[in-house]
């Protein structure tokens, strides 16, 4: 079973739990509001897309964020930063089995689901 880590209201991962129903991937949301962040998630999350992809600079909490914070972000702050403010973390995420995808593109999903 592939378990996507998301937020069951994002649009995004609408997209992608739809596309997986709709292909017959047998998948799990792993909800961050409601089931938390596992804490070796996002130090493998981050060897595999790097921390810049991980921050999602479209959402309203990157808005909403300090600054200084913005402004100082780098590599040793962001982990930290993201399990403070999970609704920050670029979103769908798929870490299994080598597949590792992040965001929703349907080629991607296409090529990682044949």
């Amino acid at each position: 079973m592939i378990k996507v880590y998301g937020i069951k209201n994002c649009d995004t991962v609408k997209k992608a739990l739809k596309w997986l129903s709709d292909n017959h991937v047998e998948h799990q949301l792993h909800d961050y509001r409601v089931d938390g962040l596992p804490a070796d998630f996002l130090i493998q999350a981050e060897r595999q897309f790097g921390w810049q992809n991980l921050v999602n600079k479209r959402s309203t909490t990157w808005r909403n964020l300090d600054e200084k914070v913005k402004k100082t972000l780098e590599k040793n702050t962001a982990l930290q930063v993201l399990t403070d403010q999970p609704t920050l973390i670029k979103r769908p995420i798929i870490l299994q089995e080598e597949i590792a995808l992040i965001g929703f593109d349907e080629t991607d999903y296409q090529s990682a689901f044949k």
